[in-house]
């Protein structure tokens, strides 16, 4: 199995069979993103991909594997039909297996029928991974989402539905300077309105090459400091209402690891964020051509 260029998962995927659906993203051109600048997108040949799963399954490692992600930026735009074909051989190779992720736009969610997702539900797709980014929709048009707040709060909503879990992403500092408040309250009252399963900020960090990097080298976008950070954080905080979802800030670019069920954990949270704002204990990072 060889995998095309650089491949991107969530997190919580760490230990999950790999396998590339689509190269690169169907969108791709969100200005503060570079994961898939160098892929020219297209979706693989069945042959391809049922070839993948068929070497895994011969593998040393096949038992062990429990969970499989379909990369790369939005397995979603594949044929409903043939993402069945994909989730049918992956029940046949690797019985085991306790669930099926992906990513998935807003876009792509709101294309396919309700009877569609439930029938990729029933097949084995346990939650789809959204990055929102922001609930506001001058951001969202900002960093060319090509989708409102309304749409991807509608498309959460038509996940859970179909029985399909959701894990929102957010990003903390995307409004820059003058948008916090706005920012954290736009955030607050999407995931309010999605309830997801999961939710997560990361934190924006920009990359030599993307328009939102030459935005902040010639000034027309002024970043907020880790201090400011917390200050949005904690607003949204105090703003979000969405019982049962699980929330994280545990991304390498976050600098206060947050770890807690809203809305019961909140008051928690809030006083870990106070404690690393009087204290100024952040965690920093620097990688060669980015901007953190």
């Amino acid at each position: 199995m060889e995998y095309e260029g650089i491949v991107y998962r969530p997190p919580s995927e760490a230990r999950s069979l790999i396998i590339q659906v689509t190269i690169g993203c169907a969108h791709n051109t969100c200005t503060f993103c570079n994961m898939y600048k160098a892929k020219q997108f297209r979706i693989r040949r069945m042959e391809e991909i049922l070839a993948d799963l068929e070497e895994a399954a011969k593998s040393r490692y096949a038992s062990w594997i429990e969970r499989v992600f379909l990369a790369d930026g939005d397995a979603l735009v594949v044929k409903t039909e043939d993402l069945l074909t994909i989730l049918a051989r992956i029940r046949e190779l690797f019985p085991q297996v306790s669930r099926v992720s992906s990513y998935g736009t807003a876009q792509d969610i709101l294309r396919k029928p309700e009877e569609d997702l439930r029938a990729l539900r029933d097949a084995g797709l346990g939650i789809v991974y959204v990055g929102a980014e922001s609930g506001d929709n001058e951001i969202l048009r900002y960093i060319h989402k090509d989708v409102t707040a309304e749409e991807i709060a509608e498309a959460g909503r038509k996940l859970k539905r179909c029985g399909i879990q959701t894990s929102v992403t957010l990003i903390s500092g995307l409004g820059g300077r003058g948008r916090v408040t706005r920012h954290a309250l736009s955030c607050a009252r999407l995931i309010s309105e999605m309830n997801p399963e999961y939710a997560s900020f990361l934190t924006l960090r920009l990359y030599e090459g993307t328009p939102m990097y030459d935005d902040v080298v010639s000034g027309r976008f002024e970043r907020i400091t880790p201090d400011e950070i917390v200050d949005e954080m904690e607003l949204f905080l105090k703003n979000v209402d969405s019982p049962g979802t699980v929330f994280r800030t545990n991304h390498a670019s976050n600098y206060v690891v947050l770890a807690g069920t809203l809305n019961d954990d909140i008051p928690a949270m809030l006083e870990k964020l106070e404690e690393a704002k009087r204290t100024h204990r952040y965690r920093v990072f620097r990688e060669t051509g980015d901007l953190l």
